[in-house]
């Protein structure tokens, strides 16, 4: 029988046709589709900022001088030092805090995982006016109770509008999500068990396997954590304003009145800036994998 019937199927009957698929297709002609109208989203008002820029309403035509005012601009050089030196320091300190716990939570506590990720879920859930007004309360009730002592001194030292240190704690509070979101996911994707017990039985202590044996490890997540805080730190408006210090944003928000064009220039310039060190991450990704695979 089943040579008959093959015999019958070679022979007299006829393979049915594959049917077109067509389904993919379509789905590709939609991901287009949306791919073109989301970057017309973000595109769009872009180009209208830049166009407005460059734009001279009194002789027509385009020009950059709204650029090249940036520089030489009435407290632009304090405010961007001032955002610059808060993220610097807001960096190097929700680093020295995160990347230790991260590690000690993956070797050694790793029933507490869940208890760190809740902890550092907190900043999502209080809302940003709610926590500066809290804190407002806390600058201006404690100098009241203890005045002439040297907490009443820290307070004070906190709020000094050069570099407002108060400032660089509520950003760490603030950053501590996508810090530990980005240190996390390198940890997870790397065997740190068996690099740090390597680096112990060769008679390294703790401080230098973090520096050179899990550093280098997390090298991309401690670049991405470092760039999601520069970038949270120079946009935040709210806090900074509330609490009453000149930081990038609010300079920007405080030109806008009088010299419209040169604070879009700014924020035109400042997003144009972002895009760079992303793109710098991105390709020193790329790299290390390339590395890596060869």
């Amino acid at each position: 029988m089943t040579a008959l019937a093959t015999g019958v199927t070679g022979a007299g009957s006829v393979a049915p046709e594959t049917p077109v698929r067509t389904g993919r297709g379509r789905s590709g002609a939609w991901r287009f589709a949306v791919l073109i109208v989301l970057g017309l989203y973000f595109l769009i008002p872009i180009a209208a900022s830049v166009l407005f820029t460059v734009r001279d309403r009194g002789r027509g035509g385009v020009t950059l001088e709204h650029y090249a005012e940036i520089p030489g601009a009435d407290g632009f050089a304090e405010a961007f030092t001032r955002s610059l030196a808060l993220a610097g320091l807001t960096v190097v300190i929700v680093l020295l805090l995160m990347v230790p716990t991260v590690v000690l939570v993956e070797l050694r506590l790793p029933r507490l995982r869940t208890t760190v990720e809740l902890l550092t879920l907190m900043p999502l859930v209080l809302p940003p006016i709610a926590l500066v007004v809290g804190v407002r309360s806390v600058l201006a009730w404690a100098p009241d109770y203890f005045l002439n002592t040297p907490l009443a001194e820290a307070f004070f030292a906190l709020q000094k509008p050069a570099l407002p240190w108060i400032l660089v704690l509520v950003y760490v509070v603030l950053a501590l999500p996508f810090v530990y979101r980005a240190l996390d996911a390198g940890v997870r994707g790397a065997d740190l068990r068996t690099l740090t017990e390597a680096g112990r039985n060769l008679g390294a202590s703790w401080p230098r396997v973090l520096v050179s044996v899990v550093l280098p490890v997390l090298r991309t997540s401690v670049l991405n954590a470092s760039f999601l805080t520069l970038a949270l730190v120079l946009g935040e408006y709210t806090i900074a304003a509330i609490l009453g210090f000149e930081t990038f944003p609010t300079w920007i928000v405080r030109i806008s009145g009088s010299q419209p064009q040169l604070s879009v220039a700014v924020s035109v310039l400042s997003l144009l800036v972002t895009w760079v060190l992303l793109l710098l991450i991105s390709a020193l990704d790329r790299r290390r994998g390339t590395k890596e695979n060869s």
